[in-house]
């Protein structure tokens, strides 16, 4: 293991023996791959003068919240980041999932469920709708895959397909049994406990159980990433998918697996946010690709390919709410953080890609 000190002498040392030019162009560096960093603090310290509150801990368990809602998807689209690529259904695919849990889910005496002869809510049923919707996930992400390897189509293309095809399933599904577009309500009390359930307090918010369930799902991507001959061969692909294919590995199937498994995160995002949100409309889901991708962008995980880390995503994920609990404090409303949200992706992206220029 490394040592960080050790790593800061070793820098200083060697910036003390660079000339005036190169400890110039050394600092400009170091603040330019940084700047997000150094913006970020900034902005922080700003928002706690402003806003005490924003440093309390019922913020920072707000944050904490956040943070293990969003980071599943981003988790999954960290993978195809990692193979140069992207998914742009990853909000589509979790806004089906989180129909199919709730009308599964549904109360069994609510007036309008979509399907009167599904059985009563219990922990069995509960168990079987989260398989069930991670599968379809999986599914639609294995579609992804299988055209991005077997055709060479760029993943931007093959995402960008089946989102619309997503979309249109799910307008199609909203209108089934008369429901006519309606949003999908009476989600049953075992689902949302399932969920949404206290675990404990910090401050005076509850912590919900899907906080756990974030935390079990990391060390499981952790596994996966850095214990596994899989793991291994999706960053070697990402880096090199020829030389990759020279050594060994089975490039096509390496794909496809990466892109499932990012379909499967996505399906597992559906089923917390059909409980958290309470109402699935067919728009849940919308965009919620782009905080995934800024997340892990954010993080270290390279569009140039073969990049990325597990502690990077969730950092990435952590500074992107953070940005947004501090922007919503500040009463910045909802249209700006739009644009915000633009800004951080396309200058994470410039910053990613300065980075890799100056190493090559």
């Amino acid at each position: 293991m490394t040592n960080p000190i050790a790593n800061i002498q070793r820098s200083l040392t060697d910036f003390k023996q660079m000339d005036k030019a190169d400890k110039k162009r050394y600092i400009t560096d170091l603040v330019l791959n940084n700047a997000l960093y150094i913006l970020l603090f900034v902005f922080v310290i700003y928002t706690a003068i402003q806003k005490p509150n924003f440093l309390s801990l019922g913020s920072f368990a707000n944050l904490v919240i956040q943070v293990a809602a969003y980071l599943p998807m981003a988790l999954g689209i960290a993978g195809c980041i990692v193979l140069t690529g992207t998914d742009l259904s990853a909000g589509r695919i979790s806004g089906l999932t989180a129909a199919v849990a709730g009308v599964l889910l549904q109360k069994t005496d609510f007036v309008n469920k979509m399907f009167q002869n599904l059985p009563e809510v219990n922990g069995w049923w509960i168990a079987a709708t989260l398989l069930a919707v991670v599968a379809i996930g999986a599914v639609i992400g294995l579609v992804n895959g299988f055209f991005v390897a077997k055709f060479s189509l760029h993943p931007f293309i093959v995402t960008l397909s089946t989102q619309l095809i997503t979309y249109g399933i799910i307008l199609w599904f909203f209108g089934l049994n008369g429901n006519n577009g309606q949003p999908i309500s009476g989600l049953s009390d075992e689902y949302k406990t399932f969920v949404n359930g206290e675990m404990f307090r910090l401050g005076n918010v509850a912590v919900p159980r899907y906080v756990l369930y974030a935390v079990v799902l990391i060390a499981i991507m952790w596994v996966i990433w850095n214990k596994t001959t899989f793991g291994k061969n999706m960053f070697a692909v990402g880096s090199n998918a020829e030389a990759a294919k020279v050594s060994g590995v089975n490039v096509f199937w390496t794909t496809v697996l990466v892109h499932t498994l990012a379909g499967a995160a996505y399906g597992y995002t559906g089923f917390i946010e059909g409980a958290r949100s309470g109402s699935i409309a067919p728009n849940t889901g919308l965009n919620t690709e782009c905080d995934a991708i800024a997340a892990c962008v954010i993080g270290g995980v390279s569009f140039v390919g073969g990049t990325g880390k597990i502690s990077g995503i969730i950092l990435g994920v952590v500074i992107l709410r953070l940005i947004f609990v501090a922007l919503t404090m500040l009463g910045v409303d909802s249209s700006s953080l739009y644009i915000i949200k633009g800004a951080i992706i396309l200058c994470a992206c410039a910053l990613d890609m300065r980075k890799y220029l100056v190493k090559k």
